[in-house]
C-alpha cells in the first residue's frame, strides 16, 4: 500500500521547533503506514535569535508546505511553532497559521475555527488571535454553532459517536440568569436551540469555571469556549506537554503541538517533542479516518 505523507513545515527556525520535529520523527512513536516530510531546517540561523531572515523561512516553508497539499504530494501538515511578531514583521499579513490556511484553500476566515485536542479534553474556540475586547464583540449564533459543530464532527471522525457538546458561557456563572450580563440569553441561547433543532446533543451555555471539569470527568466529549484564554488556560493545565492545535473547517488537515517557539531553551536539546508527537499521530488519524470515509462512500 502507498504510504500517505504528512508534511511537516518546521516554523521559526531559531526555535525549538526544528528539534522537536527531528525528535519526533526518530521517536519510532508515529505510524508505521505514513512517511514523514521535514519542510525546512535550523541550519545556518542562530539558536534563540529571531531575525526577519528566519521569519522569511517560515513562512517560505509554510507556503511550500501548502503547495505539497495542493498537488497532492502530501495527505496532511502538522506545522511547528511560529513566531507571530517575527512574521508580522517580515510582512505576513495573517495572525497566526490557521488564518493563512483559511486564506490559501478559499476558506472565509471566521469559518476556520481552532480547535484543541487531547484524550481527555476537547475544546473548540469561538475567536482565534485577537484582542479580548474583538473576540467578545465578534461572538454571534452563528459562530457559536459552527463551532459547536465542527467540534462534534471532528470528535466523530476520531470514533466518537454522537459526541456530547457543552458550550460554555461567556460571563460569570453564565450571566446567573441576566444579572451579570445579556449575551447568554440575546446569543448563546437562540444557538443553542438551532443546534437541537439540528439534532446536536448540546448543553449550555454553562458557567465556564466548572464546565472543563465536567468534561474533564467525562460528562462531555468536548467544550465550546468562548474566547481564547477561557479555553486554553485548562486545556494546558490538563494538556501542556501532549495537547494538539487542530484547525476545524477546513478541506486540508492541518495540526501542530500547542506550544510556542521556547527561545530560551533553543538549540540545547532540552526541548520536550511530546506535543509535536501528539500532532503528527492525529494529523495521521485524520488522514486514516478521510481515507476510510472515501471508501465506505465509494462503495455504496
Amino acid at each position: 500500500m502507498e504510504k500517505w505523507v504528512i508534511g511537516i513545515p518546521v516554523g521559526e527556525p531559531t526555535g525549538i521547533g526544528p528539534e522537536v520535529v527531528r525528535k519526533a520523527i526518530r521517536s519510532g512513536r508515529l505510524a508505521a503506514r505514513c512517511a514523514y516530510r521535514m519542510i525546512g531546517s535550523d541550519q545556518g540561523f542562530p539558536p534563540g535569535k529571531p531575525s526577519l531572515s528566519s521569519a522569511r523561512a517560515a513562512r517560505e516553508w509554510l507556503e511550500e508546505a501548502f503547495l505539497l497539499w495542493k498537488e497532492g504530494a502530501i495527505q496532511a501538515i502538522a506545522t511547528g511553532p511560529v513566531h507571530k511578531a517575527g512574521l508580522q514583521a517580515a510582512g505576513f499579513p495573517y495572525p497566526g497559521q490557521t488564518e493563512f490556511f483559511a486564506e490559501r484553500t478559499g476558506c472565509a476566515a471566521e469559518r476556520a475555527v481552532m480547535g484543541f485536542w487531547h484524550p481527555r479534553l476537547s475544546v473548540s474556540l469561538l475567536s482565534t488571535h485577537c484582542s479580548l475586547r474583538k473576540a467578545i464583540d465578534s461572538i454571534c449564533p452563528e459562530k457559536i454553532v459552527l463551532s459547536a459543530e465542527l467540534l462534534a464532527d471532528f470528535l466523530v471522525r476520531l470514533g466518537r459517536p454522537a459526541p456530547r457538546i457543552a458550550v460554555a458561557g461567556l460571563n460569570p456563572h453564565a450571566g446567573e440568569g441576566g444579572l451579570f450580563g445579556s449575551e447568554e440569553r440575546d446569543l448563546f441561547e437562540p444557538a443553542m436551540t438551532l443546534l437541537r433543532k439540528r439534532g446536536r446533543d448540546v448543553s449550555g451555555p454553562l458557567p465556564p469555571d466548572s464546565v472543563f471539569r465536567q468534561a474533564f470527568r467525562g460528562e462531555f466529549a468536548g467544550v465550546v469556549a468562548a474566547y481564547h484564554d477561557q479555553g486554553l488556560i485548562p486545556f494546558k493545565l490538563v494538556a501542556f506537554a501532549t495537547g494538539v492545535n487542530v484547525t476545524l473547517g477546513l478541506p486540508l488537515i492541518r495540526t501542530s503541538p500547542d506550544h510556542g517557539t521556547a527561545f530560551p531553551i533553543a538549540g540545547k536539546e532540552a526541548a520536550d517533542p511530546r506535543s509535536m508527537i501528539a500532532a503528527i499521530r492525529l494529523a495521521a488519524r485524520l488522514v486514516e479516518a478521510g481515507q476510510k470515509q472515501k471508501l465506505a462512500g465509494e462503495s455504496r
